[in-house]
């Protein structure tokens, strides 16, 4: 009797020691608060709750980190790109921090190992990689600061799985996906110069509003037309994904004008397959041997929950393809990279 007292009061200290291992194997440091990271690895499906009867899930840290990520990569790209405009810098960021990104960070770095779920009762898994990411993060941002999460996305990420300037000079083609999008709806698409003006320096500048079937999308202001026109599209592609109202105000109108009623295909995910991110595989075998640990010290329960999780879904590739790139310091250097990237990726204007 006395030994299996002693056996229940080692388990929990045996999983909490290898969860302390295989986050040092992520992040590079020791938590100081374990606290913040366990609930940063528990997925809502759980159904977890405190002694108060309130929810504890990663849901809250999520939206914390997702702050603190726009922030350091924001901060990590204003320093990176010196002299490049504000839509350069907004873009790149955006391809870094976007889910996809992070859902694939998050596998090839083994946090998806470690999160906690009940797969009978879960939706959007396909986020879940992703979401883990932040929540992390906003678990950095707690028990270290700032700093921390600076470091961690430079030293960790930005240094070891991404490359930035080749990240930053490969386009997403947000014009052709919303194209693409009204062809398969049949609805009809316009782009609409709104002003042409000049800047304080002189510089031209282009505002463009997408219509679609009458209806109003979003505009945007850029240094050339096709700026202008992909960064609307963009705005515009993201409210068609998060509001159902305006999905709907656009087939109203499109049955008012063709008199029939039409359902609507799926709208294209903003990002394409995401092959910047060099795999770990070869150098991540602690982590995933840590994470391993971790989850086979779960209960069985636990344990069954998480066996059938399965990796991202990945989307299909496009026009920001970024297969070709590595972390092989044998390659161009990074002047020839911009040099070349840039003119192709900026030859329109």
């Amino acid at each position: 009797m006395l030994n299996n007292l002693i056996d229940r009061i080692k388990l929990p200290f045996r999983k909490e020691k290898e969860l302390f291992s295989a986050l040092y194997d992520i992040f590079g440091f020791y938590p100081h608060n374990i606290e913040y990271y366990k609930t940063a690895l528990m997925h809502k499906s759980l159904r977890s709750r405190n002694e108060k009867g309130r929810p504890v899930n990663n849901e809250r840290l999520e939206f914390l980190g997702d702050a603190v990520l726009d922030s350091v990569v924001g901060h990590i790209v204003f320093n990176h790109f010196k002299g490049k405009r504000e839509g350069f810098l907004t873009n790149t960021r955006s391809k870094i921090v976007q889910r996809e990104t992070l859902n694939r960070l998050a596998e090839e770095m083994g946090i998806n190992r470690l999160i906690q779920s009940s797969r009978t009762n879960t939706s959007h898994n396909n986020y879940m990689g992703g979401n883990a990411f932040e929540a992390l993060v906003g678990a950095i941002y707690l028990d270290r600061g700032y700093d921390a999460c600076m470091r961690f996305m430079e030293k960790r990420i930005l240094a070891q799985l991404i490359n930035i300037d080749k990240v930053a000079y490969k386009e997403v083609n947000f014009k052709s996906k919303l194209i693409e999008w009204s062809q398969k709806n049949k609805v009809k698409l316009e782009f609409q110069l709104v002003k042409s003006d000049t800047d304080k320096d002189g510089n031209p500048t282009f505002c463009y509003k997408i219509v679609l079937e009458g209806v109003e999308g979003d505009s945007a202001i850029g240094y050339s037309k096709k700026e202008s026109q992909q960064q609307a599209s963009r705005l515009t592609l993201s409210r068609l994904r998060k509001q159902p109202r305006f999905i709907d105000a656009i087939f109203a109108a499109k049955s008012a004008r063709t008199k029939m009623e039409e359902q609507p295909v799926g709208v294209p995910e903003q990002e394409a397959k995401q092959e910047f991110i060099v795999s770990t595989q070869d150098n991540g075998e602690n982590a995933n041997t840590n994470a391993s640990a971790y989850k086979d010290s779960l209960p069985v329960n636990e344990k069954k929950n998480n066996r059938n999780q399965q990796p991202a879904a990945q989307q299909d590739s496009d026009e920001f393809d970024l297969s070709d790139i590595t972390m092989s310091k044998a390659e161009m250097t990074r002047e020839e990279i911009i040099a070349a990237a840039e003119a192709a990726a900026f030859a329109e204007n």
